[in-house]
Protein backbone atom coordinates (compact mmCIF):
# COMPACT_ATOMS: atom_id res chain seq x y z
CA UNK A 1 0.00 0.00 0.00
CA UNK A 2 1.46 3.83 -0.76
CA UNK A 3 2.96 5.44 2.13
CA UNK A 4 2.42 8.75 0.50
CA UNK A 5 0.10 10.77 -2.63
CA UNK A 6 2.96 10.83 -4.65
CA UNK A 7 3.17 6.93 -4.92
CA UNK A 8 -0.30 6.74 -5.73
CA UNK A 9 -0.37 10.23 -8.17
CA UNK A 10 1.77 12.12 -10.70
CA UNK A 11 3.63 14.69 -9.02
CA UNK A 12 3.17 17.52 -11.58
CA UNK A 13 -0.81 16.69 -11.34
CA UNK A 14 -0.36 17.16 -7.20
CA UNK A 15 1.70 20.65 -7.97
CA UNK A 16 -0.74 21.85 -10.27
CA UNK A 17 -3.89 20.71 -7.67
CA UNK A 18 -1.94 22.63 -5.01
CA UNK A 19 -1.00 25.49 -6.92
CA UNK A 20 -4.80 26.14 -8.15
CA UNK A 21 -5.50 26.87 -4.33
CA UNK A 22 -2.90 28.40 -2.89
CA UNK A 23 -5.21 31.53 -1.71
CA UNK A 24 -7.37 31.15 1.53
CA UNK A 25 -10.73 29.92 0.75
CA UNK A 26 -9.57 29.05 -2.68
CA UNK A 27 -10.03 25.07 -1.97
CA UNK A 28 -12.77 23.42 -4.20
CA UNK A 29 -12.85 19.55 -3.10
CA UNK A 30 -14.20 18.66 -6.72
CA UNK A 31 -11.93 20.49 -8.48
CA UNK A 32 -8.53 19.68 -6.43
CA UNK A 33 -9.76 15.59 -6.98
CA UNK A 34 -9.58 16.27 -10.54
CA UNK A 35 -6.74 18.29 -11.32
CA UNK A 36 -4.44 15.71 -9.04
CA UNK A 37 -5.90 12.99 -10.98
CA UNK A 38 -7.77 11.06 -8.14
CA UNK A 39 -11.05 11.29 -9.63
CA UNK A 40 -9.53 9.20 -12.35
CA UNK A 41 -8.69 6.52 -9.41
CA UNK A 42 -10.38 3.29 -9.25
CA UNK A 43 -11.98 2.11 -5.72
CA UNK A 44 -8.92 0.64 -4.35
CA UNK A 45 -7.07 3.64 -5.26
CA UNK A 46 -9.08 5.89 -3.71
CA UNK A 47 -9.20 3.85 -0.56
CA UNK A 48 -5.15 3.82 -0.65
CA UNK A 49 -5.58 7.61 -0.49
CA UNK A 50 -7.80 7.34 2.45
CA UNK A 51 -5.72 5.47 4.38
CA UNK A 52 -3.25 8.01 3.77
CA UNK A 53 -5.32 10.69 4.81
CA UNK A 54 -6.22 8.56 7.95
CA UNK A 55 -3.26 9.95 9.59
CA UNK A 56 -4.40 8.43 12.86
CA UNK A 57 -5.26 5.02 11.27
CA UNK A 58 -8.80 5.78 13.19
CA UNK A 59 -11.06 4.72 10.12
CA UNK A 60 -12.52 8.16 9.56
CA UNK A 61 -11.04 11.55 8.35
CA UNK A 62 -11.72 13.66 11.52
CA UNK A 63 -11.60 17.80 11.12
CA UNK A 64 -8.20 18.40 12.04
CA UNK A 65 -7.00 15.84 9.65
CA UNK A 66 -9.14 17.29 6.60
CA UNK A 67 -7.29 20.48 8.11
CA UNK A 68 -4.14 19.43 7.04
CA UNK A 69 -5.64 17.61 4.05
CA UNK A 70 -3.36 19.52 2.08
CA UNK A 71 -0.39 19.01 4.32
CA UNK A 72 -0.83 15.05 3.12
CA UNK A 73 -0.31 15.84 -0.55
CA UNK A 74 2.54 18.12 0.36
CA UNK A 75 4.70 18.77 3.64
CA UNK A 76 4.99 22.52 2.26
CA UNK A 77 1.26 22.73 1.91
CA UNK A 78 -1.02 25.58 3.37
CA UNK A 79 -3.86 24.24 6.31
CA UNK A 80 -7.57 24.62 5.01
CA UNK A 81 -9.01 27.70 6.72
CA UNK A 82 -11.65 26.69 8.81
CA UNK A 83 -14.33 27.51 6.58
CA UNK A 84 -13.11 25.54 3.84
CA UNK A 85 -12.78 22.85 6.68
CA UNK A 86 -16.34 23.25 7.59
CA UNK A 87 -17.24 23.24 4.17
CA UNK A 88 -15.22 19.85 2.87
CA UNK A 89 -16.19 18.47 6.10
CA UNK A 90 -20.01 19.05 5.41
CA UNK A 91 -20.09 17.75 2.03
CA UNK A 92 -18.16 14.55 2.82
CA UNK A 93 -19.73 14.17 6.15
CA UNK A 94 -23.29 12.35 4.62
CA UNK A 95 -23.98 10.18 8.25
CA UNK A 96 -23.72 13.76 10.39
CA UNK A 97 -21.04 11.66 12.68
CA UNK A 98 -18.73 14.45 12.32
CA UNK A 99 -16.09 12.45 10.14
CA UNK A 100 -15.68 11.05 7.07
CA UNK A 101 -15.61 7.13 6.80
CA UNK A 102 -13.57 5.38 3.77
CA UNK A 103 -16.64 4.92 1.91
CA UNK A 104 -18.04 8.54 2.30
CA UNK A 105 -14.53 9.55 0.90
CA UNK A 106 -15.02 7.38 -2.07
CA UNK A 107 -18.73 8.63 -2.81
CA UNK A 108 -16.95 12.33 -2.68
CA UNK A 109 -14.07 12.06 -4.63
CA UNK A 110 -16.45 10.11 -7.15
CA UNK A 111 -19.10 12.84 -7.18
Amino acid sequence: MPRSMTELLAAADITAALCACQAADSFNYKNFFMQCGLTGKNDKEVTEAFAILDQDKSGFIEEDELKRFLQSFSSSARLLTDKETRSFLQAGDTDGDGKIGAEEFRVLVKA
